[in-house]
C-alpha cells in the first residue's frame, strides 16, 4: 500500500522580534533560563511538517468540562462558572481541525494540585485543574471550568500572577506546537507581572486577553470568555517564556 499524501510546504517562520524576551531582570528565573549563545534557525524536516494525529478515541466524556470531571458524583468544583471558547488557525487563517488542546489552571483560590504547590490556599476537593479536548472541523474548540483565583509566587517581595489558564496546542504538527497562557480582560493584575513584561509589544501581549464574551454566557450559569490562537506566522499567539517553542 503506497503513501500518496504529498509532502507540505514549509511553514512560515516564526517572528522572532515579537516574542517574549529570553531574558528579563525582572522575572528572575529567565536570567538563568535564558540562551548565553546566538539562536540558530533551521529549516522544518519532513517529520516536524507531519504529525501528531489525534482522534476522538484519546478523550474521555467529561475531558472538556473541567467543573466536573475531577468531582465526586452529585458534586461540582467550586467557583465562578465560566466558558472559555475560540478557533485555532494557521498562520493563513485557516482553521486548525482535530487539534488537541490541554489546558491546566489553578483553583478559585489560586491554587494549584501539585505536590510542590507553595501557596497555602485550601485546594478544592471537587477540581483537577485539567482538561483536553479536539477542534472541530473549523478549528473551533469550548471548555467549561471556573474562573481561577490569582496567586503570589516568590519572584520579588509582593508580586502575583494574575488570574490564567495555561494552553497546549499541539496544532497539525509538531512544528505547530505551541504552549502559552490565556489571561481575563480587566484583570488590574495583567500589566504588572513580571513574565507579561518580557514581551515588549503591548499589542501582542493583548492578544493573551481574552475578552468578555456576552454572547456565548450561559443565563444563570456562566459567564464566557473567547481566546483565538493562531499558531505560526507574524499574529501568532506567544509563546511562555520561550523564543522557538518546543
Amino acid at each position: 500500500m503506497k503513501n500518496n499524501t504529498p509532502r507540505r510546504g514549509g511553514f512560515m517562520a516564526r517572528n522572532r522580534a515579537g516574542h517574549p524576551t529570553a531574558c528579563h531582570p525582572p522575572y528572575k528565573t529567565s536570567v538563568k533560563r535564558s540562551p548565553q549563545a546566538a539562536l540558530l534557525s533551521y529549516p522544518s524536516s519532513l517529520s516536524e511538517e507531519s504529525g501528531p494525529v489525534f482522534g476522538p478515541d484519546v478523550l474521555g466524556p467529561l475531558d472538556n468540562d473541567m467543573i466536573t470531571n475531577f468531582a465526586a458524583p452529585g458534586e461540582m468544583a467550586i467557583g465562578p462558572r465560566i466558558v472559555v471558547h475560540g478557533r485555532v488557525t494557521d498562520e493563513s487563517g485557516r482553521g486548525v481541525p482535530r487539534t488537541l488542546l490541554e489546558l491546566w489552571q489553578a483553583n478559585a483560590g489560586g491554587r494549584y494540585r501539585h505536590k510542590k504547590e507553595g501557596y497555602l490556599a485550601p485546594l478544592d476537593p471537587n477540581f483537577g485543574g485539567c482538561g483536553r479536548c479536539l477542534t472541530d472541523e473549523d478549528g473551533q474548540y469550548e471548555f467549561r471550568t471556573i474562573l481561577p483565583g490569582p496567586y503570589p509566587w516568590p519572584n520579588g517581595v509582593n508580586d502575583w500572577r494574575p488570574a490564567h489558564i495555561h494552553f497546549s496546542v499541539f496544532g497539525s504538527s509538531f512544528a505547530q506546537r505551541l504552549i502559552t497562557q490565556m489571561y481575563f480582560e480587566g484583570d488590574p493584575l495583567i500589566w504588572r507581572c513580571p513574565i507579561i513584561g518580557t514581551i515588549a509589544d503591548k499589542s501582542a501581549a493583548e492578544r493573551l486577553i481574552a475578552p468578555l464574551d456576552m454572547k456565548r454566557t450561559i443565563p444563570m450559569d456562566a459567564r464566557a470568555y473567547k481566546f483565538d490562537i493562531v499558531l505560526r506566522g507574524r499574529r501568532q499567539s506567544y509563546f511562555e517564556n520561550r523564543r522557538e517553542g518546543l
